[in-house]
């Protein structure tokens, strides 16, 4: 969410709280009304003119160009050393030599691109082929069988039941859900009849 964005939502509720409960509640539907239809024209407007995008919602700010900290970028986006190397810490970065470029995006969010050096090793750095890796199938979501995915997999629920069967499940609403990976691959998660213990998983 932009600045500009969070302008608009407190408006928007402000104003349908008038109408709520405000004297003249008519008037105020109105104004809600030519703000909503406003808000729209403006998102609209937004996509098709870059102008109005940047005027709008600013632009990608960069704070670390060639691993040296801009300090000038810094105070233009009201951005601390202190601030600066928390949303480091939080995408794993520890040391701001580390760093090629980060970027404070308009949603007042940090990009960072670590310097070569510092980046995790990939099969394709050493050479290896990789098989291919898409989304996941649903083909149960809480005891329901997700037809339309189970015929574009070219399945049939006799399939899916003796897939379950193997698993030790001979109803299929016992299945929380289900998904078919990329490999042929049926993952399963049935549903849990007992209760949570506290502190059980280790979170609370």
């Amino acid at each position: 969410m932009t600045f500009f964005d969070f302008i608009l939502g407190v408006s928007i509720g402000t104003i349908t709280a008038t109408v709520a409960i405000g004297p003249n509640r008519i008037f105020a539907a109105l104004t809600l009304v030519s703000f909503v239809v406003l808000t729209i024209i403006l998102s609209y407007s937004n996509i098709e003119s870059f102008p109005l995008r940047k005027l709008i919602n600013s632009e990608p700010v960069v704070v670390i160009e060639n691993g040296k900290i801009i300090d000038q970028n810094l105070r233009k986006t009201k951005l601390t050393l202190n601030d600066l190397n928390m949303q480091l810490r939080q995408k794993n970065i520890f040391n701001i030599s580390d760093v090629e470029f980060a970027v404070i995006e308009t949603n007042g969010k940090i990009s960072v691109l670590p310097k070569s050096q510092k980046q995790p090793l990939t099969p394709s750095d050493i050479g290896l082929s990789t098989s291919y890796k898409g989304l996941m199938k649903d083909m149960v979501i809480d005891g329901k069988i997700m037809d339309e995915n189970l015929d574009d997999a070219h399945l049939d629920k006799n399939w899916l039941t003796n897939e379950l069967n193997k698993h030790g499940i001979y109803d299929v609403k016992d299945v929380f859900y289900a998904g078919l990976d990329t490999a042929g691959g049926l993952y399963i998660s049935a549903k849990k009849d007992y209760q949570e213990t506290e502190g059980q998983h280790g979170i609370e």
